[in-house]
């Protein structure tokens, strides 16, 4: 996490992309301007293109020219991408590939997704109240290695069959990165790293789990523990307020984020940050593009509002900014005021737009 310029002018490149992307992000955005004014901030935000919109104009989904625009910026907010209008794209060509591209091309090698459940939305949660009420947990996972980058990976057909690969692979320095910022948040939380692997399988997880007890030494006031991928899947449901920080790498940590998306109630709600060693960090809801409900007004906005929280925090060193947002979030919820998404039949259903409005009214 940066320190705040003395200068506080921040270039911001918006990638709001396809489905709900434009419709969370413009109230993302919206949030921004109320806190610019509040805390003395000043941001200039630079539109790009990408995914299926940027497939639309340029052909493919990462054009040079997002590339340049975000690496001219302080950071990248970006909303969703994809949608079936691309589906029959060839593979190297889905929308998807933006942010796969975004995140190798300015090594964002970890990424952070926090999981808390509001107490307004304990009902919401597909767990018990019991179960569910100390839920806040914070997933680190590694995203530049593994399943989805290692080479070799394809299909070939040998006798009449086809054959499909991919290669898990990951060095000493990919897994030493990822495992210090895990430390390193877990020291600001309740100091509780549990390592996932599946040690009793996979080569690289042992490698994953040698890596990480060697971190581990330099924090002395962490305790580190190892847990199976699966044995942690279950864990989750079982009892997810023992955990603090989850360590993993990319696949594990994949499915394990949306997993814990789902205990809180709506993959609406979370927000995640992409870090690496250098600036531009990138910051996205957890959610899809969600093409079913474009332009209905029934997205839910609080996921991508809080990753501009997230954005305030880790790129521009304005918690007291990052705090103001969170704060009114838990306003508007505690107020009664409720997308589509999280709405039971009680409290006010409000529509994408009007819940910014609410969350900026309480700023």
């Amino acid at each position: 996490m940066l320190e705040r310029r003395k200068t506080a002018m921040y270039k911001i490149a918006v990638l709001a992309g396809d489905g709900i992307g434009p419709e969370v992000m413009a109230e993302a955005v919206k949030v921004l301007r109320a806190v610019e004014k509040k805390f003395g901030l000043e941001f200039e935000f630079r539109e790009g293109l990408a995914g299926g919109a940027a497939i639309d104009v340029h052909g493919m989904p990462l054009p040079e020219s997002t590339v340049k625009l975000c690496g001219e910026c302080d950071a990248v907010l970006f909303g969703a991408v994809g949608g079936p209008k691309w589906d029959g794209v060839e593979s190297r060509l889905r929308p998807e590939r933006a942010i796969l591209g975004l995140r190798k091309h300015f090594g964002l090698y970890a990424n952070l997704r926090p999981a808390v459940l509001f107490p307004p939305l304990i009902d919401a949660s597909p767990l018990k109240r019991e179960i569910v009420e100390e839920l806040d947990l914070l997933i680190v996972r590694e995203l530049t290695g593994g399943l989805y980058f290692g080479t070799p990976k394809g299909r070939d057909e040998s006798g009449g069959k086809v054959r499909a690969f991919d290669t898990m692979t990951y060095t000493e320095h990919e897994i030493e990165r990822v495992a210090h910022i895990a430390f390193k948040a877990a020291q600001k939380r309740r100091k509780r790293v549990t390592s996932v692997d599946k040690a009793n399988v996979l080569e690289t997880s042992r490698l994953w789990r040698e890596v990480v007890e060697k971190v581990a030494a330099a924090y002395p006031d962490v305790e580190l523990f190892h847990m199976y991928v699966d044995n942690c899947s279950m864990q989750m449901v079982i009892n997810p307020g023992q955990f603090d920080v989850i360590l993993t790498e990319n696949t594990f940590g994949d499915i394990l984020s949306d997993e814990s998306a789902v205990l809180t109630g709506s993959i609406g709600m979370l927000p995640s940050a992409s870090l690496g060693d250098k600036q531009p960090y990138l910051y996205e809801p957890t959610h899809g593009s969600a093409p079913d409900i474009a332009g209905s007004g029934r997205a839910n906005p609080i996921a991508c509002i809080l990753s501009a929280s997230m954005m305030l925090e880790y790129s521009f060193g304005a918690s007291d900014a990052a705090s103001a947002i969170k704060q009114a979030v838990t306003r508007a919820l505690n107020g009664g005021y409720r997308t589509a998404d999280i709405y039971s039949g009680k409290g006010r259903l409000v529509s994408t737009a009007e819940m910014g409005d609410i969350v900026v009214d309480y700023i």
